[in-house]
């Protein structure tokens, strides 16, 4: 029987050559003295040299799926969740925004708990942000968390925070789920696990913004809203009237 970690970690990269390296090297370095962990990288539609610099850490505890054609943030994380089989599933961005001391952080409050998930969060109280967002972002980010509340009833004050932690089964549970693979990935997940009754708590951590995003307000904003609706309207009685 294959050996199961205790901690798997999914992080999903789309060209990140210049900032997925230092990512795996502290998060390797930190982890190694910690537990028996993994790391599966999932390369998504990436054109640059991505798998160049990932394939200098694949190692016994790093591994990695090169996925030709771009299926989302989403599609990347739940191709992830399904080639993973930790006691605890974790994902973080590939920018190292979640120092790996905060994603262990995480990992210790949801074990021997009675939840079923913990979110990292920059917007509750006890939370430290190094580096702020530009304004723009902040404002939108905001905006967007209001009507996540509005449309979804999510009480969370930080839904798309790159640092998440869950329980095996949860995630296994969902796995079947229609749940969209872009921006709104992480939106869609908590609902489809508050749905299904599992528990998630949010907590504080500390956070930086690292540049170089690759997602764009404007352009994204009438998606993201529009996306909301469908999540609400998939999960009512009027979901067969959707296209």
């Amino acid at each position: 029987m294959a050996n199961i970690k205790e901690l798997s970690i999914i992080i999903p990269a789309y060209n990140e050559e210049k900032r997925i390296g230092r990512t795996l090297d502290i998060y390797t370095k930190f982890f190694n003295k910690k537990l028996d962990y993994e790391i599966l990288v999932v390369l998504n539609g990436c054109t640059d040299k991505t798998l160049d610099v990932v394939k200098k850490y694949a190692r016994r505890n790093v591994k990695y799926i090169n996925i030709k054609k771009s299926i989302g943030k989403g599609g990347a994380v739940i191709e992830g969740f399904r080639n993973v089989n930790g006691g605890y599933i974790a994902f973080v961005d590939a920018d190292s925004s979640t120092e790996p001391d905060q994603l262990y952080f995480i990992y210790n409050k949801i074990e021997n708990s009675k939840y079923d998930g913990v979110i990292g969060s920059r917007w509750i109280k006890g939370a430290k942000i190094k580096k702020y967002q530009p304004w723009k972002r902040v404002i939108a980010s905001r905006v967007y968390n209001l009507l996540v509340k509005l449309i979804l009833f999510l009480p969370y004050r930080d839904t798309q925070c790159g640092a998440k932690v869950f329980s095996n089964r949860p995630i296994k549970s969902i796995l079947n789920s229609v749940i969209p693979v872009g921006w709104e990935f992480d939106v869609a997940l908590l609902y489809a696990l508050r749905k299904r009754g599992f528990k998630i708590k949010e907590v504080p951590i500390v956070w930086a913004d690292k540049m170089g995003s690759s997602l764009k307000i404007a352009k994204t904003a009438p998606k993201m809203l529009k996306s909301l609706i469908r999540i609400r309207l998939g999960n009512s009685m009027f979901k067969r009237f959707l296209l």
